[in-house]
């Protein structure tokens, strides 16, 4: 099964304009790119023929061939991570059995989580679109509530029925537990920034016009779900790493503190 992984990256986000060139300190005390480290991850990604940054930017561009990363132009047109793969697939005219979405503004993502996609679509020839799924332990649940208690959009959340077809993705924290009553294991899962399709559920997804609840929570997945078409999740296991995706400014020292902490 041939897979091509895109890096989906723009310069003029809402929150946070020029993300993809913020540089983030590692481990070792030099800074990299939010770009490249994506890019870097992807490479540890095991099952993947060719991996591309698509991105409508010259300067996002620029430095993604300065650290030798392969890229697409895309359109400047593109409203979202999943519009710019599908047009970065047409560009370069291939056609392989599965696209993978992995956004740039998630450098922590372990490649264990792209490969149980591949998996998970390998398995069962039925799934069009897949997408990973951790449940959240004490601090990221944390985290999640602290954003949203001070008015900051930060991780998404997912939920979704007994065959693992998702419900619904928001930005608030979803279900709702009343603080004195938070079970364990927690009952919230973080919804993982990466995505899987099959080229048929791209076009689909091209045909369907942006729905209401795409536009109130900003998330593009929505969409599907609109359209009925259905979103496999995949649990994925952290393994004992700490995951976050880049949303605001201040998860730079979130990220950064994972960095250091990275075993």
């Amino acid at each position: 099964m041939k897979t091509v992984l895109f890096i989906p990256a723009r310069y003029a986000s809402t929150r946070y304009p020029g993300k993809p060139l913020v540089a983030l300190r590692q481990r070792d005390g030099a800074t990299k790119t939010l770009i490249q480290m994506s890019w870097e991850a992807a490479l540890q990604v095991r099952g993947v023929d060719a991996v591309y940054v698509a991105t409508d930017d010259d300067r996002i561009a620029d430095t993604a061939r300065g650290f030798g990363a392969d890229v697409v132009m895309t359109s400047e047109s593109c409203e979202n991570g999943t519009a710019r793969c599908a047009d970065a697939l047409a560009r370069l005219a291939i056609a392989p059995d599965l696209v993978i979405n992995l956004q740039g503004d998630a450098p922590l993502t372990p490649p264990w989580f792209v490969e149980a996609l591949i998996e998970a679509m390998r398995a069962d020839l039925t799934v069009g679109m897949a997408t990973p799924v951790l449940r959240c332990d004490r601090q990221t649940y944390e985290n999640f509530i602290d954003d949203r208690r001070n008015g900051r959009v930060g991780g998404t959340t997912a939920v979704f029925d007994r065959n693992m077809n998702a419900l619904y993705f928001s930005k608030e924290v979803l279900p709702f537990i009343d603080a004195g009553k938070l079970p364990e294991p927690i009952p919230v899962f973080h919804h993982v920034g990466v995505y899987a399709y099959r080229p048929s559920a791209l076009a689909q997804y091209a045909a369907i016009p942006p729905c209401t609840l795409e536009n109130l929570e900003g998330l593009e997945q929505l969409r599907f779900l609109y359209g009925g078409i259905p979103v496999r999740c995949v649990e994925v296991d952290a393994r004992g790493r700490v995951f976050w995706e880049l949303n605001n400014p201040m998860d730079v020292g979130r990220i950064e503190s994972a960095l250091q902490e990275a075993p």
